[in-house]
């Protein structure tokens, strides 16, 4: 697959670098930018810029308006990075319908795999151990409850964790050791997936001291050739 023109739906130090990565495989580049941003190092490490409508990170959230840019920009592929539009699998189909290759996973999986409730309720029927936790969205009172249950039974007092349902990197997750912490941690969880993913939704899931996050990185080119990176220690 041959790329000529590639638009960063992304900003700050991940569109640097891929700014740059593109560069090295002579592939041109397109940032895009709030118009609060348009003074940002990013939009100057890239071959062209193009301007958002909107401010702040709602700008970055706005499919149509980077689809929009991409076509406007001459782009074939867009590559988003990771937070923001990265995992949501309305903008990877988008981007399909509007003839550009988005980097990375395709729609079904994104929408598999980019929903951490999906892809726990995936993990149970396929047999692979999952901490307990709520199903799926989980109101106050469903989060309330799920630590109540986690209270003085075999394993003791235990912790827990609200979790953003969408989205990743550590955003809208808080650690709740007591009743009376929870409402706070489940409202500030919301807010911060909401502004990170715009998808407020969050679950909850007891909560594993000391872990360990450990990852291998999978990589294919659209054609069926497939290779990995080897492990990754994310705790560090």
């Amino acid at each position: 697959m041959s790329l000529n023109k590639l638009l960063i739906a992304n900003r700050c130090e991940i569109a640097i670098r891929i700014a740059r990565a593109a560069a090295g495989l002579g592939i041109r580049t397109v940032a895009i930018h709030a118009q609060d941003d348009a003074a940002s190092l990013h939009a100057r490490k890239a071959d062209e810029s193009h301007a958002l409508p909107g401010t702040g990170v709602p700008a970055y959230l706005d499919i149509e308006a980077v689809i929009a840019a991409a076509l406007a920009t001459g782009c074939d592929a867009v590559h988003p990075g990771y937070g923001f539009l990265s995992e949501n699998a309305a903008f990877a189909e988008r981007c399909g319908q509007a003839g550009l290759v988005f980097v990375g996973p395709s729609p079904q999986t994104l929408d598999l795999f980019g929903d951490k409730a999906k892809a726990r309720a995936l993990a149970a029927r396929l047999g692979v151990p999952v901490m307990p936790g709520t199903a799926g969205p989980t109101s106050l009172a469903q989060a309330q409850a799920f630590f109540e249950s986690q209270q003085g039974g075999p394993g003791g007092e235990a912790a827990v964790m609200v979790k953003a349902v969408a989205g990743g990197g550590g955003r809208g997750m808080r650690i709740v050791r007591s009743a009376a912490e929870m409402p706070a941690a489940w409202e500030r969880c919301r807010s911060e997936a909401l502004a990170s993913f715009g998808n407020a939704e969050v679950y909850v899931e007891r909560l594993f001291e000391s872990a360990r996050h450990i990852e291998v990185q999978v990589l294919g080119d659209g054609s069926g050739a497939v290779t990995h990176l080897w492990e990754r220690e994310c705790s560090l």
